[in-house]
């Protein structure tokens, strides 16, 4: 029989995120570090808008770029947070979760042979999904000395003339790295030079500790190159209602919205009430979970620095990123080792590209009474591998 399977679809990796969280579920007593969802609830109000419109019989269809409420609210929000204005009809679009919105746009803006420069470590969609679009994946190695955030010198060195678009994964995913104000204008006049087009996903913006999220499209010229993708799962703990959005100059969303017509239809109707919801009244829920991730993250720092474990403060997201190269495994065997040894599940860097080696991802989108075991797990592990 001739091959079902496509060859592109073939070559591509499975997560690497997946692996171990499968091994953690199969395992008794496993406190899990590896995954990037909030552990608290969505905010009762919120819930209680999705069930109401349940109630009430919401349970059509939308228009395909979602309820004009609620792009009405998410052009307030943008506005009111980081003082940029869309056009709720022509340049807003709700997607299921931030990641269709980033698959959309690569469709709708490469040609086959398109390069695409990716910094990483990162979250693990933006290459496969560029290889799915017919373009070519050049991967930006971002380095622990300048806090894995992306330098002018190093974009300079990735662009060739077959360059279209950068993505900016910031705050990101999984190093908690943030990029200021100062760090995007430094590139932003390369963005301009060579021609480029930048998708930002922002899906962490609300999730920062030591300045408010400044958006690449904030700076001069830089609105009308950029495909802003945000949502609604990380900020407002809303993972399992999978929306998100997608705001561009109208030239690019009129042609994402093709693609989302076609493979879509509409995001879920339920969750798009609940959104609206959000974004009216849910600032008080987003600072109260901010503060919290906050008190988490400086608990692992400390834990971190008092056992002599190398890494680099975050100051986004809700993930830290330590190096685990003093002990001569690979972040694999490392974390393979913990998992079985330990029964604390955590994620390999290289799970978010090659330069990840040498670091592991930990999560602490989970309570402190979790963290504080699992921490304690790790220093007796540490000090087993120091004494060889």
């Amino acid at each position: 029989m001739r091959d079902p399977l496509s060859k592109t679809i073939r070559e591509i990796k499975p997560s690497g995120i997946r692996k171990f969280f499968d091994i953690a579920s199969e395992m008794k007593d496993v406190i899990s570090l590896g995954v990037g969802e909030p552990d608290f609830d969505t905010p009762w109000h919120i819930r209680d808008e999705g069930i109401y419109s349940l109630e009430r019989g919401r349970t059509f269809y939308t228009s395909n770029t979602g309820l004009k409420e609620l792009r009405t609210e998410i052009t307030n929000y943008l506005k009111r947070r980081i003082g940029v204005e869309y056009d709720p009809d022509k340049e807003v679009m709700v997607t299921v979760g931030g990641s269709e919105g980033i698959d959309v746009a690569l469709r709708a803006m490469l040609d086959p042979g398109d390069e695409v420069l990716i910094p990483q470590p990162s979250y693990v969609s933006y290459e496969p999904c560029c290889i799915l679009a017919g373009g070519v994946p050049v991967i930006i190695e971002l380095k622990e000395e300048n806090e894995f955030r992306l330098t002018a010198q190093e974009l300079e060195e990735a662009i060739t003339e077959k360059t279209k678009i950068l993505v900016l994964p910031f705050p990101n995913n999984p190093t908690g790295a943030i990029m200021e104000r100062s760090d995007l204008e430094a590139i932003a006049g390369l963005i301009e030079k060579h021609d480029l087009y930048v998708i930002s996903d922002e899906i962490y913006s609300e999730l920062t500790y030591k300045e408010r999220h400044v958006s690449i499209t904030q700076l001069p010229g830089m609105r009308e190159r950029t495909v802003l993708i945000n949502g609604f799962s990380k900020a407002y703990a809303m993972t399992g209602w999978r929306l998100g959005y997608a705001c561009a100059p109208e030239v690019i969303l009129k042609q994402m919205l093709k693609i989302h017509q076609f493979a879509i239809m509409c995001a879920p109707t339920t969750s798009q009430y609940a959104a609206i919801e959000a974004l009216k009244n849910g600032d008080e829920d987003v600072a109260q979970m901010r503060d919290a991730y906050d008190q988490r993250r400086r608990f692992l720092v400390d834990a971190f620095k008092n056992m002599g474990l190398k890494c680099f403060e975050p100051y986004g997201a809700f993930y830290i990123f330590p190096s685990i190269k003093e002990f001569g495994l690979t972040s694999d065997e490392f974390a393979m080792r913990f998992v079985q040894e330990e029964h604390v599940a955590v994620v390999p860097g290289t799970a978010f590209g090659n330069c990840g080696e040498g670091f592991l991802r930990i999560s602490y989108a989970y309570s402190i009474e979790k963290l504080r075991v699992a921490i304690g797990r790790l220093e007796t592990f540490v000090q087993r591998l120091k004494k060889g």
